[in-house]
């Protein structure tokens, strides 16, 4: 990794802008701040002697990508049935808990995030966690002790008893006082934000329908909201079905995770929300989440005929969910639902292959939807999300322009985190799971 400032001469940048937005032959100056300092036409360019210059020729710059929905605590290869048995959900969770472990917890959460970045992800929300590695992750890589993207932490996200997620990744309550209460144990442990599980999931669904069915109640999400708005942060909501997504937006959660076919009143709060903590909500579909388990043959995922059949509901909730937000004007942002059964880490391209060629959005607006809008929709986007002078220099320099070509973030060229460049990114794969991955 190299720090010393630099400057990108003759490339194309890729803005990533509603309209996709593409400005041939230009360069980009970096600070040894780690900011953008300048930004234009080659030709109009003053580089600084004592800067670096890395040739940009017959290459594209774009955002860094921003996975709004992650999880770090596996890998993405099918999980073991041991993890999702009814029977063994205590002994799982009383491992995961254990100093043990913590640790194992905590070195795959330092492995996963590393395999995002170098993947061309420069920022992470988690939304699901053991219990606080990740935050303790971020602190590490804002103090400069391990590499790593940007990120936004959750801690363990809050459902009800029996509820998805819980034990293993959740703090569970069942009345508004305990889910009050949940959030400030978060808050006292450094969350950036707040994950409600408020439907029933595809990846421990005992029934088919659990997926999308409605857990926590209105009263206990409103409680949850108010008590994380008053202290600034984003509540966002697992919610897969009609009424589950309309009680968590009256509630006022902030992001709609996943999602599910829209009426009238859920498209209006959307839009205007007052319980929001910015007067609006939006949504985060995660087709990645559903869809190789819709596409491939369960003998490749291991997957029960319950799970398999709760992913193709959810998967047609999701896609009528993109559709609506497209026609409605809704802000949607992008996100990958990592660790689970086949979303591995280094993957996050596929998020936006797959709501260009299943959910039919253009290439500028699923892109856009990966890099501003979800700056925006994470209120960090005078931070990050484009390639503007004064924000940080978090950028991906590729072969081809990812608006033609998705599968140059297999092999980026280089990647810059807050100024800092990864000169040459790698990652392990798993060849047997993209096999898999690129027959649909």
């Amino acid at each position: 990794m190299t720090t010393a400032p630099f400057a990108i001469t003759s490339t194309t940048i890729v803005t990533g802008d509603h309209a996709g937005t593409v400005l041939p032959d230009h360069t980009i100056v970096v600070g040894d701040s780690g900011l953008i300092e300048a930004v234009g036409p080659t030709t109009s360019v003053v580089v600084a002697p004592e800067y670096a210059r890395v040739d940009g020729t017959g290459k594209f710059v774009a955002p860094g990508l921003i996975n709004a929905h992650a999880h770090l605590f596996s890998d993405g290869k099918p999980l073991s049935p041991i993890l999702t048995n009814k029977k063994l959900e205590g002994p799982v969770s009383k491992f995961f808990h254990s100093p043990i472990g913590t640790v194992i917890a905590k070195r795959r959460t330092r492995t996963n995030v590393e395999t995002q970045l170098h993947s061309g992800v420069t920022t992470i929300r988690s939304l699901g966690d053991v219990a606080y590695e990740v935050a303790a992750v971020r602190d590490e890589i804002t103090a400069g002790k391990c590499p790593g993207p940007r990120v936004l932490a959750s801690g363990p996200l809050l459902a009800v008893s029996g509820g998805h997620g819980a034990p293993v990744i959740a703090l569970v309550s069942d009345n508004p006082w305990d889910a009050r209460k949940n959030v400030r144990i978060n808050l006292r442990n450094g969350v950036d934000v707040i994950k409600i599980a408020a439907t029933g999931g595809v990846t421990d669904a005992r029934t088919i329908g659990e997926a999308g069915r409605p857990q926590m109640t209105e009263e206990e999400m409103t409680a949850i909201c108010d008590e994380a708005h008053r202290a600034g942060l984003v509540v966002a909501a697992h919610a897969e079905s009609l009424a589950g997504v309309k009680a968590a937006l009256r509630a006022g959660v902030d992001t709609i995770e996943h999602g599910s076919e829209m009426d009238n009143e859920i498209i209006d709060l959307f839009g205007d929300n007052p319980r929001a903590l910015h007067g609006r909500s939006a949504l985060v579909p995660t087709l990645m989440a559903a869809l190789p388990l819709v596409k491939l043959d369960r003998a490749d995922t291991g997957i029960t005929p319950i799970v398999a059949a709760n992913a193709e509901i959810v998967l047609d909730r999701i896609i009528s969910a993109v559709h609506a937000a497209q026609k409605n004007g809704i802000r949607m942002g992008m996100g990958t639902d990592s660790s689970v059964t086949y979303v591995t880490h280094y993957n996050t391209w596929r998020e936006i292959d797959y709501v260009i060629r299943y959910a039919g959005l253009s290439p500028a607006t699923a892109f856009h939807a990966a890099t501003g809008a979800n700056a925006a929709i994470l209120g960090i986007d005078d931070v990050t999300g484009s390639v503007s002078v004064g924000k940080s220099a978090d950028l991906v320099l590729v072969d081809a322009n990812p608006l033609d070509d998705l599968r140059t973030f297999t092999n980026p060229n280089m990647v810059v985190m807050a100024g800092t460049r990864i000169e040459r990114p790698g990652v392990q794969r798993f060849d047997d799971l993209d096999a898999q991955l690129d027959s649909f």
